[in-house]
């Protein structure tokens, strides 16, 4: 996993997320701060289960759904207006669906 890309796309996305939920200017209601962090987990967890299936079949399943998940953040980053971390959502997006498009 020292050389996957996306994996290591999605951990950096992960630590800003963080750093954004911990300041004061990401304001959410309860319910959808759940939702964003259940989903922010969900991308490099499914990564990393993806990478490790036997057939190709399987990983595009986990891909597919750390995209899903990726598709969630994106739109809760656009609810709170944070353009900056939406970029490397928008980065991450694109290896996510060529990672999905080559498996």
């Amino acid at each position: 996993m020292k050389n996957f890309r996306t994996l290591h796309l999605a951990l950096e996305l992960y630590k800003k997320c963080q750093m954004l939920r911990t300041s004061n200017k990401f304001h959410l209601k309860a319910p959808m701060k759940d939702q964003f962090e259940r989903a922010l987990l969900s991308i490099p967890l499914n990564l990393a289960e993806g990478n490790a299936k036997p057939s190709a079949k399987e990983r595009r399943k986990y891909y597919f759904t750390a995209l899903g998940s990726l598709r969630e953040i994106q739109t809760i980053l656009i609810l709170a207006n944070d353009q900056l971390i939406s970029k490397d959502a928008d980065i991450l997006g694109a290896h996510l669906y060529l990672l999905c498009q080559r498996t």
